[in-house]
């Protein structure tokens, strides 16, 4: 395992964003991708700089691919973080390899916030319609 790799690949915060997105909802499209972070976090890149971000965590060993039917779908692979923890992490974290990772050991952001509700009437990701006061 490349520990310079992995880490170059999360140095990017639109690369941790897709990791978040990514542990949060397994299986995407570059499409689905693509939207979330538009949706989400207000991210302004097309999906050819986007499939580029995809390609880095893939080279890291953080993303793989899957091809169903015509589409090309995007999963978390959590083996290289838990390498690194074994290998690196951990001791500079004040604990022992051997230790288990728990899941609250390490954050990489804060616990995502509600959007802001919209206003053109669209429906949300749930399917419902929200008031339009």
């Amino acid at each position: 395992m490349d520990l310079d790799l992995l880490f170059r690949a999360l140095s990017d915060p639109t690369r941790r964003r897709l990791v978040d997105e990514l542990a949060e909802r397994d299986g995407q499209t570059l499409f689905e991708l693509h939207v979330r972070l538009i949706t989400w976090h207000g991210a302004s890149l097309s999906r050819q700089a986007l499939s580029k971000h995809l390609q880095m965590l893939e080279e890291a060993g953080l993303v793989r691919t899957e091809w169903q039917w015509r589409s090309k779908h995007h999963f978390l692979d959590r083996a290289p973080i838990r390498q690194a923890w074994t290998l690196w992490l951990g001791r500079h974290a004040g604990h022992d390899r051997a230790e288990p990772i728990e899941e609250s050991a390490v954050t990489l952001r804060g616990p995502r916030t509600a959007r802001p509700p919209r206003r053109d009437g669209v429906k949300d990701r749930d399917n419902k319609r929200r008031d339009l006061r």
